[in-house]
């Protein structure tokens, strides 16, 4: 593989877990977002963050698994709604304390 396949097939890893957590590709996030810098995960917050990481390793786990894109997207948007709910519940228990 050539490092532009290479970038091409990380590029479109990168944008299953964007989809799969924030709805929207890196590029429609530019085309959106036009007065800002950076990218979408640049503006995350820290529980977005810790689902993407989580995320990026279950990715690898269903890419070792054999399961096809269109179907890991599903999964992985399944189990970052999941785990949104359960990192909001536990900071908004904290911010009750």
């Amino acid at each position: 593989m050539t490092s532009q396949q290479t970038a091409v097939i990380y590029a479109s890893e990168a944008d299953v877990l964007n989809m799969a957590l924030f709805g929207m590709t890196a590029k429609q996030w530019r085309k959106t977002n036009t007065d800002l810098k950076g990218n979408i995960r640049d503006y995350a917050t820290i529980n977005e963050l810790i689902c993407l990481s989580n995320m990026e390793n279950i990715n690898a786990v269903l890419i070792n698994e054999g399961i096809e894109q269109k179907e890991r997207l599903i999964k992985l948007n399944q189990i970052a709604i999941q785990q949104m709910k359960i990192l909001t519940e536990v900071e908004n228990r904290k911010l009750l304390k």
